[in-house]
């Protein structure tokens, strides 16, 4: 029996919760919506099952619990090998914890070299864990799946994957890769709405008259009725549509695959990518979120026409990846005034050079590639393939968030 048709027969209890305990019975139904399945032609035709992983909506440890009352649900064992940086603590679950029955960790390193001694080991990796803090991850890891023919599986511990990809890895693209999406969602999505608060209400304009002193009362903008356009409506797209919506905001989004989110309640109106797309979406948004991933496709997408065509009195806010906006377009459009103001969290460059000229534009909120950087992010991230997908990936079951390594997302 699969693993999956076990845990829908069963009706179990989380011990998940030491305070109150909750039933939750795995029929069919109730299976994909804990996985956020959506079962789409043109989301991912080879699994045809779009599945991604959020962690305020998804049911966390299912194939784990499994695995605990059900240990013969295992289908082969998981051999791992981690690439990261030797001191990265974000990876105690895996390097130092307790893993999921039939998951064994068989070394550590940055370099192909740190792995020589599996090399002639009758124990071979078919997993292998990428960090972002790994040095030259995209150089190392096509020689470590060069070396290593047994792999089956890579996971990256981040929702971007641009810090791996290479043509190298894309003769590689056979393998399954997955990612960390789905964890630094909410974070992102608090940010985009403080951005949005601190133009609305004009805090700049708040925190001078604090300091001098003065009690001047003056109008704000309220953001119920605005519209916000998510050029990359991905997992964190959508998360700043969920909090947009409750603000009351129209939400206009722009993605690769407008077909997945054709009926989701959040979305007033969905765009394909394109040029035309884009500036329609620019045209129409009074706050535009910048949330789309770091691609040959998207670099220099948001460009000098895409500002031009950009609505009066509007908003940029860049989460994504710095290399997806023409900077010079940007600070242009900020200098002229065709931008009320922009918030960016991300560059082409980082960190920031001190002669960048974003430093001196006055209606620029500038944070250093942090606002998803919560103390237990990265750790989160770790935990995620832990007790998530290296379970699933043991019972022989499909993984979350499968990503595309030749596309970059």
């Amino acid at each position: 029996m699969r693993a999956s048709s076990l845990l829908r027969s069963l009706k179990v209890v989380s011990r998940r919760s030491p305070i109150n305990p909750v039933v939750c019975s795995f029929h069919s139904s109730s299976l994909r919506a804990a996985t956020n399945g959506v079962t789409t032609p043109h989301a991912d035709p080879q699994l045809k099952n779009y599945k991604f992983w959020n962690r305020e909506e998804s049911t966390p440890g299912q194939f784990s619990y499994l695995l605990e009352i059900s240990p013969e649900s295992i289908q082969k064992e998981a051999r791992i090998i981690s690439l990261t940086a030797p001191d990265d603590e974000a990876n105690h679950a895996l390097h130092e914890g307790a893993l999921p029955m039939g998951c064994r960790l068989l070394g550590t390193g940055s370099t192909l070299q740190d792995f020589n001694e599996l090399r002639n080991s009758d124990q071979q990796p078919n997993v292998v864990f990428v960090s972002p803090s790994c040095p030259k991850a995209r150089v190392q890891l096509p020689l470590v799946l060069a070396a290593f023919p047994t792999i089956e599986w890579i996971h990256c511990r981040s929702a971007g994957i641009d810090f791996v990809v290479s043509d190298a890895l894309v003769g590689y693209k056979h393998i399954p890769c997955t990612n960390a999406k789905g964890q630094f969602s909410s974070s992102l999505a608090e940010y985009t709405m403080m951005a949005c608060s601190y133009f609305a209400k004009d805090l700049p304009r708040l925190m001078r008259q604090k300091k001098e002193k003065n009690w001047a009362k003056y109008e704000v903008e309220e953001l119920r009725g605005k519209t916000m356009g998510i050029v990359g409506y991905g997992d964190i797209g959508r998360a700043c549509a969920k909090i947009a919506h409750v603000y009351g905001m129209k939400i206009v989004a722009l993605r690769r695959n407008p077909s997945i989110s054709e009926v989701d309640p959040l979305c007033d109106v969905v765009y394909g990518t394109g040029k035309s797309s884009l500036n329609k979406l620019m045209s129409e948004s009074d706050y535009i979120v910048c949330s789309a991933p770091s691609t040959v496709e998207t670099r220099g997408m948001v460009n000098a026409d895409a500002f031009k065509a950009v609505k009066e009195n509007a908003v940029f806010i860049n989460l994504g990846r710095g290399p997806v906006v023409d900077e010079k377009a940007l600070i242009e459009a900020l200098k002229t005034g065709r931008l009320r103001g922009a918030a960016l969290d991300v560059f082409i460059e980082e960190p920031l050079p001190p002669e960048s000229e974003f430093w001196d534009v006055s209606n620029v909120l500038i944070s250093p590639h942090n606002m998803d950087q919560t103390g237990s992010f990265m750790h989160e991230a770790t935990e995620f393939f832990v007790n998530e997908n290296l379970p699933r990936f043991v019972c022989g079951e499909d993984l979350l968030n499968p990503v595309d390594v030749e596309i970059g997302y």
